[in-house]
This record gives C-alpha cells, sequence and structure tokens, in this order.
C-alpha cells in the first residue's frame, strides 16, 4: 500500500497483515461467499496475486484463483520470495530505479535486508 495500490486479502492474510499495521481489505475466499477474490479478479480489481497454499479449502479455491488470473493475464506468485521479488521490481521501477543486474545482485540485496 506503500507504493499507492489497493490491497485486497481473505480474512486469515488479512488478520496477518493487519497486525503489521498493513491496511487493505478483507474478500471471501470462494467457498465463503460472494462476492469473492475470484469475483474482485473478474471486475478488474486486481492487478497481481500473491497466493501461498495452505490448507485443503485454499488448495481447492487455489485451482480456480490460477485459471481465473491466467485468463485475466494477471501476474500470480505462489511464494513470498517471488512476490517480494517482484515488488521490489515494482518499486524500484516507480522510483525510477529500474535497470538491468546480474541475478547475484538482486540476491545479495535480498540477503541483506533479510
Amino acid at each position: 500500500s506503500d507504493l499507492g495500490f489497493n490491497l485486497l486479502a481473505t480474512r486469515g492474510t488479512a488478520q496477518f497483515l493487519e497486525q503489521g499495521g498493513v491496511s487493505l481489505r478483507t474478500v471471501y475466499k470462494v467457498k465463503e461467499g460472494r462476492p469473492h477474490v475470484v469475483d474482485s479478479i473478474k471486475n478488474g480489481e486486481v492487478q497481481m496475486v500473491i497466493n501461498t497454499v495452505g490448507d485443503k479449502i485454499a488448495q481447492e479455491d487455489s485451482y480456480l484463483l490460477r485459471r481465473t488470473t491466467l485468463n485475466q493475464n494477471i501476474p500470480y506468485f505462489t511464494t513470498i520470495a517471488g512476490a517480494r521479488a517482484a515488488v521490489w521490481a515494482i518499486e524500484a521501477n516507480l522510483k525510477g530505479r529500474s535497470g538491468v543486474k546480474a541475478l547475484q545482485d538482486y540476491h545479495r540485496e535480498i540477503q541483506k535486508s533479510n
């Protein structure tokens, strides 16, 4: 949200992020009712998806979520590391710091920030 994006999250993720002070809007998982996360994607409210699958219900939702993001041509990340790298790239681009770097340089930066 510091980069000017509005964040959506399902209940468990929302609770976790809100404890860290992240402001967001909570949406339902597919099995929880409507409007749900896939509706939000189809309505054009989502530009990037981070989906780390946990329980059985999340795995079932994950298939529909993946298919919908693929059909809508939306970037989809299944790991926190991948999502973090994407967010860093977006931030660098917005701040005019994008450019070509060796993958090893990015890896060193990630190690320093952890």
